[in-house]
């Protein structure tokens, strides 16, 4: 793999590949157990950010555009071939939705595409949305994390990890910040969409309102939990991502 695709779990036999984009901060870590779920199902490659982990000292990046431009580019020059289906949680959902927009474009939409955690971005900001990330100290910060409950209570509590996590996290939650809904073609391809039923930040009807966004066969599953709600439900999740795929690839 290159620098921004890694596979946890091999699994060249699967048939269909399953790409996935992480959320804000996140890195391949926080999709071992949702790879290690579905591997053999399909063949799971996750998304390394710039900035986290062994990638740590190099440039952020600067947009979901420059994500998906350096993801597809990778993709293109070598890693794998069979077909792709893409999942994104929270802002790793908007990259997937920016990715799938962009094959389908090139006339290679994905198989299927998982959408989790995360509003439909034709929808207006909320009353009460969390504030711009340049406007937040350290501190506000830090207290929309504990919120989401999506980071480990050590690591909020400790300055010296803080200092080495806190960057990354600014950066994609300036992602989201800058990103601007462009109205385009409805996708053709199998879109399922997954949602917490007390996520704070997504409401269930908010989860819904990515069917505009698609032509082609849509489902929303509304599972217990917040917006952290994926590592709670990882052998459902594996059935809906395999029941979701077209045959015969989904059902071997």
């Amino acid at each position: 793999m290159g620098d921004w695709i890694r596979c946890c779990h091999p699994a060249p036999d699967a048939g269909v590949r399953l790409l996935c984009f992480p959320h804000a901060g996140g890195s391949v870590s926080a999709y071992h157990a949702l790879s290690g779920a579905v591997t053999g199902i399909v063949e799971p490659l996750i998304v390394q950010y710039p900035g986290r982990q062994d990638r740590y000292g190099e440039p952020f990046a600067a947009g979901a555009d420059e994500i998906v431009d350096a993801v597809l580019g990778e993709l293109d020059s070598g890693v794998g071939s069979a077909p792709l289906a893409l999942f994104g949680h929270s802002m790793g959902a908007t990259v997937a939705f920016e990715a799938a927009r962009r094959l389908e474009a090139q006339g290679r939409p994905p198989v299927a595409l998982f959408l989790s955690g995360r509003r439909a971005p034709s929808l207006p900001r909320r009353t009460g949305a969390m504030r711009p990330v340049r406007e937040m100290s350290d501190a506000e910060l830090v207290e929309e994390m504990r919120k989401l409950s999506g980071t480990a209570d050590e690591l909020l509590a400790s300055p010296e990890l803080l200092s080495l996590f806190l960057p990354s996290m600014r950066a994609d939650y300036q992602i989201v910040d800058d990103y601007v809904y462009r109205p385009g073609e409805p996708l053709s391809c199998p879109v399922t969409v997954l949602t917490g039923d007390s996520d704070p930040r997504v409401g269930v009807e908010d989860a819904r309102a990515w069917q505009r966004e698609v032509r082609g066969a849509f489902s929303c599953h509304v599972l217990t939990g917040g917006h952290f709600f994926l590592n709670d439900h990882l052998p459902y999740v594996a059935d809906v991502i395999a029941s979701s795929l077209p045959d015969p690839i989904g059902r071997r």
